[in-house]
């Protein structure tokens, strides 16, 4: 039954807030780990991001379905299907993934009604809408679990269980969940002689889980979700053609079994470091020694950022050509003649901008240079206030 127009006014300024807070999240991640062990045993990057996911899914078709004013049984669940599918192929255990449905949906509605309130919604009109969220929300969490299931039941064509256990055992530190079965290592030809690659994506799609999986089996490697993304060790690596050019496989040169979860973690922060720089196909941990050295100190970065950089603002367009351009000088070897040419300008602009930096900010001019650990420190700050958000303020 459609709302009434005054009603679907209300919610639909209602839902955009709720959309558009950027607190929101966090807000909802601290009550679900607070109220749920399963949730609060994965890691709160991770707890974070899927509850990000699932919020988006449910706020665009809620929205969706206010604008078309049909909450009957055409309402389109693909979104939360396919969270669902995606959060099986990242192994999170079906008792986490409904604690955190069950955790984030009590949170939502409890923040709406305080919401509704402050906003002064009558009452009866507060409870119509959300009965209808309420309603909905158990849609989607139907929705959810059916993607989830179908997804296992598609993925669970072969050992996966198992590869779970094994990795689970020598990449993670103890994690204080329930006991589980040990594998042995040697089923899937890990031995304590042998060395291996560890390795790590941030694929989330079922199909492109699946497609990694099987072509690092095919090297006689062991790949299967641990921690929330998809992990593994290896004795060689697949071919350039063997792999989806868009995926990113970040991996550590040959390391023995009893070196895995210092490497595993290693890859972690060098994913992260990857796709900082929007790297894909495969990485080696090598190539990214200086970003992920980096990456490991994120509150030093935002010190750096603060410190160095606190007379610009982001939302700034000038500043940003600024920031860009010092950033362009930094890579190409504090030359002006390459930074121009890689940026399209007069090396004189080029000049200028850097000086207007110096003014604001104290950054070395071309003629000085920067010795390498100002270097490093300069371009560290730089880059960290390069991905602060256009709408705030660092």
């Amino acid at each position: 039954m459609p709302l009434d127009s005054s009603l679907n006014g209300t919610v639909a300024a209602l839902v955009q807030e709720l959309a558009t807070d950027t607190d929101l999240v966090d807000d909802v991640v601290a009550h679900a780990r607070a109220h749920f062990p399963e949730v609060a045993r994965l890691p709160w990057t991770e707890s974070r991001r899927h509850v990000a996911a699932l919020l988006a899914a449910g706020f665009t078709a809620f929205a969706r379905a206010m604008a078309d004013g049909d909450f009957g049984p055409n309402l389109d669940f693909s979104e939360a299907s396919r969270f669902g599918a995606e959060r099986a192929a990242l192994g999170v255990p079906v008792a986490g993934l409904l604690a955190g449905v069950h955790g984030g949906r009590s949170r939502l509605l409890e923040i709406a009604i305080n919401r509704g309130r402050e906003a002064g919604i009558p009452y009866d009109e507060l409870l119509q809408a959300l009965l209808k969220l309420d309603r909905y929300g158990t849609e989607l969490e139907r929705h959810v679990m059916d993607g989830y299931r179908e997804a296992e039941r598609d993925l669970n064509r072969d050992d996966r269980t198992a590869r779970i256990r094994v990795l689970r055992r020598l990449l993670l530190d103890d994690d204080g969940g329930p006991a589980v079965p040990e594998e042995d290592p040697a089923r899937f030809g890990l031995h304590n002689g042998g060395s291996y690659h560890c390795v790590i994506s941030d694929v989330v799609d079922p199909t492109r889980v699946r497609a990694l999986e099987q072509a690092f089996a095919r090297c006689g490697g062991v790949l299967a979700p641990v921690g929330g993304r998809l992990s593994g060790l290896t004795p060689r690596l697949p071919g350039g053609r063997a792999l989806d050019p868009a995926v990113l496989v970040v991996t550590t040169p040959p390391i023995t079994l009893d070196q895995a979860r210092s490497a595993y973690r290693l890859c972690r922060t060098a994913l992260h470091a990857a796709r900082f720089r929007e790297s894909t196909g495969i990485c080696d941990v090598v190539e990214l020694a200086g970003e992920t050295a980096l990456a490991a100190q994120p509150m030093l970065a935002g010190f750096l950022s603060d410190g160095l950089l606190g007379a610009l603002s982001p939302t700034e367009d000038f500043h940003r050509e600024l920031v860009g351009t010092a950033l362009a000088y930094l890579d190409h070897g504090q030359r002006l003649d390459l930074t121009a040419g890689a940026l399209h300008l007069h090396p004189n602009t080029v000049r200028y901008r850097l000086r207007r930096l110096q003014d604001l900010t104290g950054f070395g001019t071309p003629a000085e240079g920067l010795p390498v650990l100002e270097t490093v420190r300069w371009w560290w700050a730089l880059s960290s206030w390069s991905h602060h958000p256009t709408d705030q303020t660092p």
